[in-house]
């Protein structure tokens, strides 16, 4: 069953976005070269950025329609964000930050738990530190935690763990999976790593120059 319809085109500079897709439940891993279009698309989706022309569609909602002149705005697209640097607020505690990415779900028709959340990610002895106390890879799980929260249909990640040494990746490759798996909440990953998109990815999109290359399996996808 698709989850997100993404049908857009959009000029910055010499640069064109000319991109069909549709994503399913699961991890759906975009792969590509830098510049190729990968973080653009994410910020279409989120709301971040406007198309030239195009719809994009999550379920039976539509969040952008340049023909028909809709444009929801991106605090109300119920999506969760999480970026190569992690976002959070210095100058509130961990616990504060998740209490921040609560108050965004709004009238969720599904809520996640904060404890479960927590649990799962293993954070509850970071919840009286600031962001300054923490090392790369408890930020990371912080902002995965406060994306959560949020209540998200469908949860971005832009190289989430590309600022973390080996060691802390692999640490926290198997956490994503159990999202995937425990909140049943989709997700775009996009990844230079080709183990994070074998081990992750449900499917994948290859993306070059602005365009879709390619879709399938992960590995096949990898292998051209």
């Amino acid at each position: 069953m698709s989850v997100l319809e993404f049908d857009c085109t959009l000029r910055l500079g010499s640069f064109a976005l000319d991109a069909t897709f549709s994503a399913g439940t699961g991890i759906t891993v975009l792969f590509g070269p830098s510049g190729a279009g990968k973080t653009t698309m994410l910020h279409l989706i989120a709301g971040l950025e406007k198309p030239d022309r195009g719809r994009i569609v999550i379920g039976s909602d539509v969040l952008t329609d340049t023909s028909a002149r809709v444009f929801v705005k991106p605090y109300k697209r119920r999506i969760g964000l999480v970026f190569q640097d992690a976002q959070l607020f210095p100058h509130l505690t961990v616990a504060q930050n998740l209490a921040f990415g609560s108050w965004f779900r709004g009238r969720a028709d599904t809520v996640i738990e904060s404890d479960h959340v927590i649990e799962v990610l293993g954070i509850s002895q970071l919840l009286s530190r600031r962001p300054a106390r923490l090392s790369g890879g408890e930020k990371s799980r912080v902002a995965l935690a406060r994306a959560l929260l949020s209540s998200p249909r469908l949860l971005l990640m832009d190289e989430p763990l590309s600022g973390l040494d080996e060691d802390k990746r692999h640490a926290i490759l198997p956490l994503i999976a159990r999202i995937r798996d425990e909140f049943h909440v989709p997700v775009l990953y996009v990844t230079h790593g080709r183990d994070e998109a074998v081990r992750l990815g449900d499917s994948a999109l290859r993306i070059e120059r602005g365009r879709i290359t390619a879709a399938g399996p992960p590995a096949q996808i990898l292998a051209r």
